[in-house]
């Protein structure tokens, strides 16, 4: 009898979360990935925010704490999850987003700039809008 063997492919539907870069931006700035996207970035402890206005995208350059325009990386949750507070970004280049955007494309390129391509960027299914939320919070 001939044998016909098939991998069962549940192990690999479920890392591949992980096995791409995971960035999301909320409505006030903050920019969020996972570990696995820190440490792809070479786990830098500060990064200085970039701005493409030309092709409208954002860029995390790693960089040393203390150098100028220098943003500390912060610590996000219990899995080792990071934040940046871009807030001056959005302030500078007049951006705003009303709700949670997710960067499906995020790279990291030749330089170790993570790229954020907000004309790429969606809003993930996952996210509640915040009109939505205001409405339950206040019983309309």
């Amino acid at each position: 009898m001939r044998t016909d063997w098939r991998e069962c492919q549940i192990g690999y539907k479920r890392s591949l979360r992980w096995a791409t870069l995971y960035v999301t931006i909320n409505y006030k700035g903050e920019i969020m990935f996972s570990r696995p996207t820190f440490e792809k970035m070479g786990e830098p402890k500060a990064v200085s925010l970039l701005f493409d206005l030309v092709n409208n995208r954002i860029g995390l350059k790693p960089t040393v704490p203390g150098m100028r325009n220098a943003v500390h990386v912060g610590i996000r949750g219990k899995f080792g999850g990071r934040v940046v507070r871009a807030c001056p970004l959005l302030a500078e280049f007049k951006l705003s987003f009303p709700d949670t955007l997710r960067f499906y494309d995020a790279e990291i390129d030749d330089d170790g700039i993570l790229i954020l391509d907000l004309r790429t960027a969606r809003v993930p299914p996952t996210v509640t809008s915040r009109k939505a939320r205001g409405r339950r919070e206040t019983g309309q």
